[in-house]
């Protein structure tokens, strides 16, 4: 069944602190899991609760992004069925780029012209979850509120940069703040916005003619006293992945099988970019224990409570523990890691030796590699 609800993908001025990880690529195509990017997440959840259009906001780097999207066909958003929109950044001169989604979503507003969809939910792309937005809707008319922020309980322990939020007994909103705040709060936005297209494009042109560009910072936050803000509660899984120690953090988690099933399954399969790949190779005398091991690695040593992207090849004698190595890595004869996170074609040569610690993995990449 199909929501009456268009989506938006806001890629513009995301929050990150991913250090090398996104210098050349945008954080949306920052691979996780083994096989995936972290844009497949928030559209497959699109997808999977009938949203029929959705538009991505691109703002920088998004030469990745236009490569693992293509027509949108993986995550069945052809044109002819409505379809996957990429919208990048609308410049009239430089001084444009720095101005916030606001301005970028007017100066695209043909878009929402065109659709007769009533409502639209406005979301970023480094929220890890698996969420059934139909419900978020529901919710939304029984309450009657003007826009619905989807939320998480989350400890201060956590990692990740997040909104705190403040909730009355009605579960209305009344205080948010940036992750930098002191808001005594343990419930975070998930960034994850949905309201009547009307109302958003209203609150674009009054805030912009207020010379007022951000939708949280300038659009909701000061509105928060007149418009009916709810908070809906998201009980799966969240990872909120825009540091390098939220990235390692959240990845490692996905070694537990019941975290695995319910982040990839449920409530509907999690979708990306097709690659065919022979399965994995496991030679003789290799070791493979509590790891994610996508298909097309090469396996001669040990892989310990590791994730190995596709095309892996871990050689004789190397060994492999509490790590990340993306795709097409190399690890050396003898060579050894330890808490390291490597990027793409990133090689180990033979005999050499990284390690890290669990709250500072070490990062190893290479350079224009997307």
């Amino acid at each position: 069944m199909k929501l009456p609800m268009m989506g938006v993908i806001n890629l513009i001025h995301e929050t990150e602190e991913m250090g090398s990880l996104t210098a050349g690529r945008c954080l949306a195509t920052v691979p996780f899991g083994g096989r995936y990017r972290l844009v497949d997440f928030v559209l497959s959840s699109m997808v999977n609760s009938g949203i029929p259009k959705v538009a991505i906001f691109a703002h920088t780097k998004y030469r990745s992004l236009m490569d693992h999207l293509g027509s949108g066909s993986n995550w069945d958003l052809h044109r002819k069925q409505s379809g996957l929109f990429v919208l990048p950044p609308a410049l009239e001169d430089m001084t444009d780029f720095g101005k916030g989604d606001l301005y970028q979503f007017y100066r695209h507003r043909d878009y929402f012209a065109r659709s007769p969809l009533e409502y639209v939910v406005v979301a970023r792309s480094h929220m890890v979850c698996n969420l059934d937005f139909s419900r978020v809707l529901e919710e939304h008319r029984e309450r009657g509120s003007d826009i619905t922020v989807v939320c998480k309980p989350w400890p201060q322990a956590r990692t990740g940069l997040t909104r705190k939020v403040k909730t009355d007994a009605n579960g209305r909103i009344v205080e948010m703040q940036d992750h930098f705040g002191r808001l005594a709060s343990d419930l975070v936005s998930m960034e994850m916005y949905v309201m009547r297209k009307e109302l958003l494009i209203d609150l674009v042109e009054t805030s912009l003619a207020q010379g007022r560009d951000h939708l949280v910072r300038h659009a909701i936050l000061p509105r928060l006293g007149e418009l009916n803000v709810g908070a809906y509660l998201h009980e799966g899984f969240l990872g909120v992945v825009n540091t390098v120690p939220s990235y390692y953090r959240h990845s490692m988690e996905l070694l537990d099988q019941e975290v695995w099933n319910g982040l990839f399954f449920r409530p509907g399969p999690i979708f990306t970019k097709v690659k065919d790949e022979p399965p994995t190779r496991y030679r003789g005398g290799s070791v493979v224990k509590h790891s994610l091991v996508a298909n097309g690695c090469e396996i001669e040593g040990e892989v310990h409570d590791s994730i190995l992207f596709r095309g892996v090849k871990v050689r004789k004698g190397a060994v492999v523990r509490n790590s990340i190595v993306m795709q097409n890595g190399i690890i050396g004869e003898g060579g050894s890691l330890e808490n390291c996170i490597l990027d793409k074609e990133v090689e180990i040569r033979q005999l050499q030796t990284l390690r890290g610690s669990s709250d500072q993995p070490y990062l190893a990449f290479k350079r224009n590699v997307i």
